[in-house]
């Protein structure tokens, strides 16, 4: 039995049983895999996926235990070569962070300025995405960390803690008709089209919801991924804007004016999202500190071996 067998295996399953892209994933041939797989079949006595033809068609109940045992030795062998570069490499390395356009924007500049003075050694990469691309780069491991709003809670291979509550506001162009409307209202917000995120992303469900629940629909006329593509088509006079109130600065975003729209919306909250398992090597838990200051090394230790239960804003 080899690593690559197993790896093999995995693969497989997280590209949708199809062979030739876990082939393309792992940089491999398709008769190799296939040889691979039927070799370790051949030494366990099992029949790991089930076939139609050539076709791998779903997977056999034993192969649903050695996919399990398979993930955790391989999640094992790459915290065993993460702990020993731990301690060999000293502050040197690679970080891998994933986080949405919203947290990489206005969340994180800082905490990325701070880490690379405290460890120039150590090589920061950091990818942008939707919260599930985020979602499934840490469970793959193409990630180390992953910073979203949705999603990441709802993955049981990930442990997720909070790092902060957050609101949405609306932006409005300076003189605009809805800043005399006190207090804002949904029934007022109605009355205008509206730019927001798309769905997925950035508390749009919540914004959804509370239409819902009043029930009215709202005139979307357009959705982006960012706010800052939603802030410059209100400033073109194309619809008000939901974004979250983390990516307003009055400074920079002058000509707009933001109003608290914290009563009309739930609050949402940001979470921090880590592989199950893994090890956590001396620079990850520094920019883990570093992004949410009460998310001590003790804090994550105690989450980690909890199951995700043990810290809660």
């Amino acid at each position: 039995m080899k690593l690559q067998q197993l790896r093999y295996i995995v693969e497989i399953r997280r590209q949708g049983l199809n062979v030739s892209e876990a082939a393309e994933s792992l940089f491999t041939s398709q008769p190799g895999i296939s040889k691979q797989v039927k070799l370790l079949e051949d030494e366990l006595g099992v029949a790991i996926f089930e076939r139609s033809g050539k076709r791998f068609t779903g997977v056999t109940e034993p192969g649903k235990t050695v996919l399990t045992i398979a993930e955790r030795i391989l999640a094992e062998a790459e915290n065993l070569k993460r702990a020993c570069a731990d301690f060999s490499a000293g502050d040197s390395g690679r970080l891998v962070l994933a986080a949405t356009h919203t947290q990489a924007r206005y969340a994180l500049p800082v905490v990325v300025r701070d880490f690379v003075a405290r460890h120039p050694g150590v090589k920061l990469e950091m990818h942008q995405g939707s919260p599930t691309q985020i979602a499934e780069w840490v469970l793959s491991g193409d990630a180390d960390i992953g910073i979203a709003t949705e999603a990441l809670d709802q993955y049981p291979q990930l442990i997720t803690l909070p790092v902060r509550q957050w609101s949405h506001c609306v932006i409005v162009p300076a003189g605009h008709p809805l800043l005399r409307e006190q207090p804002l209202s949904l029934q007022a917000l109605v009355k205008w089209p509206l730019i927001t995120y798309d769905t997925a992303f950035t508390g749009r469900s919540r914004i959804n919801r509370a239409f819902e629940r009043i029930g009215v629909e709202p005139n979307v006329a357009l959705t982006a991924l960012d706010a800052d593509v939603i802030k410059t088509y209100v400033s073109l006079g194309l619809g008000l804007g939901i974004i979250s109130a983390l990516a307003f600065d009055a400074q920079r975003d002058s000509g707009l004016v933001a109003i608290d729209a914290s009563h009309l919306f739930e609050s949402n909250t940001t979470r921090l999202a880590l592989r199950r398992g893994t090890y956590l090597r001396r620079h990850d838990y520094d920019l883990i500190e570093l992004f949410a200051p009460h998310l001590s090394r003790r804090v994550v230790d105690m989450t980690l071996q909890g199951g995700g239960e043990a810290y809660q804003l």
